[in-house]
C-alpha cells in the first residue's frame, strides 16, 4: 500500500507504539511459512505499507531516484515479511543489509 505521512505515522503509532513518520511498515500474514504443503504455489506473505513522501524526502537525501528508493524499500519490507529483522541485533542487521544490497543489486541491473 502506498500512503501518505499522516497515514503511516497513525499505523506506526497504533502498531509498533511510534508515535513518528517512517517509511516503510510490514504487516505478516503468518509465521514465514513461504509456500503452501499441498500445491507449492506462493501464499500471501503479509502487506507492506510505504510512505510516498518519505520515500521521495529519502531519494533526494541519498541522491538516487525516486524509483530506486521505492524499490529499496519494497525489498526491505519484503525481507521483513520472510523473518529477517534489523532491529534484533548487530548481526541480524548486518545479514538483512547484506540481503537487501544482494537483491537491489539484481533488480538494478
Amino acid at each position: 500500500m502506498l500512503v501518505n505521512n499522516r497515514i503511516i505515522k497513525s499505523l506506526n503509532r497504533d502498531y509498533r507504539g511510534i508515535d513518528k513518520v517512517t517509511d516503510v511498515l510490514s504487516f505478516p500474514q503468518n509465521d514465514p511459512f513461504y509456500f503452501s504443503k499441498n500445491s507449492g504455489l506462493p501464499i500471501h506473505l503479509g502487506d507492506i505499507v510505504i510512505s510516498i513522501p518519505k520515500a521521495k524526502a529519502q531519494a533526494l537525501e541519498n541522491c538516487v531516484s525516486f524509483y530506486e528508493e521505492l524499490s529499496r524499500l519494497l525489498v526491505h519490507g519484503l525481507l521483513h515479511l520472510l523473518g529477517y529483522d534489523h532491529e534484533d541485533g548487530r548481526h541480524k542487521a548486518l545479514k538483512m543489509r547484506r540481503r537487501e544490497k544482494e537483491l537491489m543489486e539484481i533488480l538494478c541491473r
